[in-house]
């Protein structure tokens, strides 16, 4: 397993698209907290995908990826605000692993490749959330990030099932 960055010309790579996009609905569909729930809503995720990959294509965003020498089985991304007074520090989003490349350390190389290329951009902090109750905690505590704050209720992934958004921090 390999983690590379992905050259904004290659952002828009039929083939890195289909990958990403297989990713994304697999891990949803495997109760992946990656912004929707199943089964996954394949047009949507496809929508979410290419506006995603379109930043990264202006060169506004970087995607992180995990390459098993075959294929694209995992991906992570650095997005930026945009605004001056945070250009110091990015948000994590998108961080996932096809399901069955999961429990062999794939997600914790994907998180060590995203925090050497955020050094390499000179930034100085990082920034996540994750959805709560389900133990993600755990996972980035150890990668050195730290619960700085909780939304109550931020999620609502059925009728009547709220879950809140936990917000993690890491200094680099």
């Amino acid at each position: 397993m390999k983690y590379l960055v992905a050259d904004p010309d290659e952002a828009l790579d039929p083939g890195l698209r289909a990958d990403l996009l297989d990713t994304w609905v697999a891990a949803t569909n495997a109760g992946g907290a990656v912004g929707y729930t199943p089964p996954a809503p394949v047009d949507l995720v496809a929508e979410n995908l290419d506006g995603a990959l379109g930043r990264v294509a202006a060169g506004l965003d970087l995607l992180g990826v995990l390459h098993n020498g075959e294929r694209y089985v995992g991906m992570g991304m650095l997005v930026s605000r945009g605004s001056a007074l945070q250009a110091h520090w990015r948000t994590v989003l998108r961080v996932m692993v096809h399901p069955e490349y999961q429990g062999n350390g794939s997600g914790r190389l994907l998180m060590e490749g995203l925090r050497g290329s955020a050094v390499d951009l000179g930034l100085e902090q990082l920034q996540l959330t994750i959805r709560g109750g389900l133990g993600l905690e755990h996972f980035y505590g150890p990668l050195g990030y730290r619960v700085v704050g909780t939304h109550p209720r931020a999620i609502r992934v059925a009728p009547n099932d709220y879950r809140d958004e936990l917000m993690l921090v890491k200094d680099l």
